[in-house]
């Protein structure tokens, strides 16, 4: 199972629709780190609005996911954790470090152009030829 990994200006959506298998959740962080270092993308947000149910495994491949962007530069939001899935993280003793969580895309973009900005970068560019929505 191929994660859609979309590039919008200097920024990365993914969205997870479907709860994921081992190999798929490594193939995903896979494929991510990997466009991160390609595109030199400033910023990652992934949706999780979908999933009902993160277990340990997972939480730790969205938390290793995040640590690898971090290193190689970019700013990592998680957008829609259902409140059974935070509650689920908590009672594990998991928490997302490394990433920044919304309640929505639209809030995770936000906050990825104000971290991005700080850094005195600009993420979305939208008069550009190359900041079109496409797949990468």
């Amino acid at each position: 199972m191929k994660i859609p990994i979309l590039r919008l200006g200097r920024i990365l959506l993914s969205s997870i629709q479907i709860d994921l298998t081992d190999t798929d959740a490594l193939q995903f962080q896979n494929d991510l780190v990997c466009k991160i270092a390609e595109t030199e993308a400033l910023g990652v947000a992934i949706d999780i609005t979908s999933l009902d149910v993160v277990d340990s495994f997972m939480a730790r491949v969205i938390n290793d996911t995040a640590s690898m962007a971090r290193l190689l530069g970019a700013e990592v939001v998680i957008c829609g954790i259902q409140p059974y899935v935070a509650m689920t993280l908590v009672e594990m003793g998991r928490d997302l470090i490394g990433a920044d969580c919304a309640f929505n895309l639209d809030q995770g973009l936000k906050i990825l152009n104000a971290r991005i900005s700080t850094r005195g970068d600009t993420a979305l560019n939208w008069g550009d030829d190359d900041a079109t929505n496409r797949t990468v």
